[in-house]
């Protein structure tokens, strides 16, 4: 019986994907518990409607990430944050992710998640680092972080 996937089941198949399996296994289990459901000609005309629409919304995406991008990577965009320094300008502290989006937000307007932004320790000196940021699956941009002692 051929039967399209409304979730991912382990070991048997992904959301959205159409196989044969078992007639017993798909009405017993899959279709009775909502995980699957029938492959019928109308049910396969929705799969595509479907389809068509996550690769417009996905297409979207990539590019409102590429013009985030540019105006992130543009010259005039530095991220300013100011922290207690020793004389050798390391910090007293030190400026995690979250500090430089909410910093972002407030200077730039630009919403961002602390966790796209994938800072490996955080920033422990003064000075400028450049910190990359995972907009997209395929968009990585880097923003300008200067940090200066108060």
């Amino acid at each position: 019986m051929k039967v399209i996937f409304l979730q991912d089941v382990r070991g048997k198949g992904k959301r959205g994907e159409v196989k044969e399996v078992p007639d017993g296994y798909a009405q017993n289990f899959l279709i009775k518990n909502g995980k699957a459901k029938a492959a019928t000609k109308a049910a396969m005309s929705q799969l595509k409607g479907q389809q068509k629409a996550e690769e417009k919304r996905e297409e979207e995406e990539l590019e409102e990430s590429k013009q985030l991008k540019a105006k992130l990577e543009d010259d005039k965009t530095v991220v300013e944050l100011k922290a207690k320094a020793g004389t050798d300008g390391r910090l007293f502290g030190s400026i995690p992710s979250k500090q430089i989006a909410t910093a972002l937000e407030k200077q730039y307007g630009v919403k961002l998640d602390k966790r796209k932004i994938e800072l490996p320790e955080p920033i422990k000196v003064a000075g400028y680092t450049n910190v990359p940021v995972k907009l997209h699956v395929d968009v990585t941009a880097k923003i300008r972080v200067h940090v200066s002692e108060k």
